[in-house]
């Protein structure tokens, strides 16, 4: 459980980040770059296995993590797209429902347990999603109609690889290693993307969009280190852990905003806090 607890504090203190992201102008894809280069380094720092980058080659999770390091990328930039074109409302609704890819995963694959409680609790976990992230007019365009349904797929593939690769592939010492090799693999794919945008002179580096990054990688790593030390849990299905932690980040993000950036709740809102929380009690019962 306090793995659990962990994953939820990190995920939502990227919420805060990225809000102080806007407040300083940072530019957002030059810090996700120096994040994930940050992140590796954590990783290496605490990983209990000593790094031999011949040996992480032979590694039956690598060319997963290799993988999963592109799709962060890739997502990044659907997430990017879609708040643009759509909003940050049909972006935050799009993202926090792909939780019923991993669920539905671990249901049909794992062959976890479905009972009528629990099949209500994800339900309105759903629709407190929903109602939770509405903040704004947020509209999907049919023109970009496409956009939010990468994301949902995108991020939904993301949980569901790092599910199944706990489950198959990696040893419980193994859980940093792999964190840090995906961020890693993630740093190279964004230097690539770097390269390309400073051929064509659309980027230019800036000293505080680095410590953003910094600031950023440190959560961004525990976040993914403690969400594969919670799907280790031989006590709580999958299906419950996605559920719990999206659940959870919202909440305590809901709370962080008000706390921190004076943010204001509309009736919807307050909805789905009061769903969120018969949510969590059906899914634990």
């Amino acid at each position: 459980m306090t793995n659990l607890i962990l994953a939820i504090f990190f995920s939502s203190v990227l919420y805060i980040v990225f809000k102080y992201f806007t407040r300083f102008k940072i530019n957002t894809f030059q810090a996700i770059v120096f994040n994930y280069c940050t992140a590796f380094t954590v990783g290496i720092l605490i990983s209990e296995e000593t790094l031999d980058f011949n040996s992480i080659l032979d590694k039956s999770w690598i060319l997963g993590s290799f993988l999963l390091g592109g799709l962060f990328i890739l997502v990044f930039n659907i997430l990017g797209k879609t708040s643009q074109e759509n909003g940050v409302s049909v972006a935050s609704v799009s993202s926090k429902m792909s939780m019923i890819i991993p669920i539905l995963f671990g249901i049909f694959f794992f062959k976890e347990t479905v009972t009528f409680q629990k099949v209500i609790g994800i339900c309105l976990a759903l629709i407190a999603v929903y109602f939770t992230s509405k903040k704004e007019t947020g509209t999907i365009e049919i023109k970009n109609f496409i956009l939010p349904i990468l994301l949902f797929f995108g991020a939904g593939i993301i949980d569901t690889s790092m599910n199944y690769m706990q489950h198959t592939h990696l040893k419980e010492s193994e859980v940093a290693l792999f964190s840090a090799t995906t961020f890693l693999s993630a740093f190279l794919f964004g230097v690539i993307i770097s390269i390309l945008k400073f051929i064509k002179g659309n980027l230019k580096w800036e000293g505080k969009n680095i410590l953003g990054g910094i600031c950023l990688g440190i959560p961004n790593y525990f976040s993914l280190y403690f969400l594969i030390k919670a799907l280790q849990n031989k006590n709580l299905e999958s299906a419950t852990i996605f559920t719990l932690i999206n659940i959870g980040v919202i909440l305590l993000s809901t709370f962080f905003g008000i706390l921190l950036f004076k943010e204001k709740l509309i009736k919807q809102n307050y909805i789905g806090i009061a769903l969120a929380v018969i949510a969590v009690i059906l899914v634990t019962l």
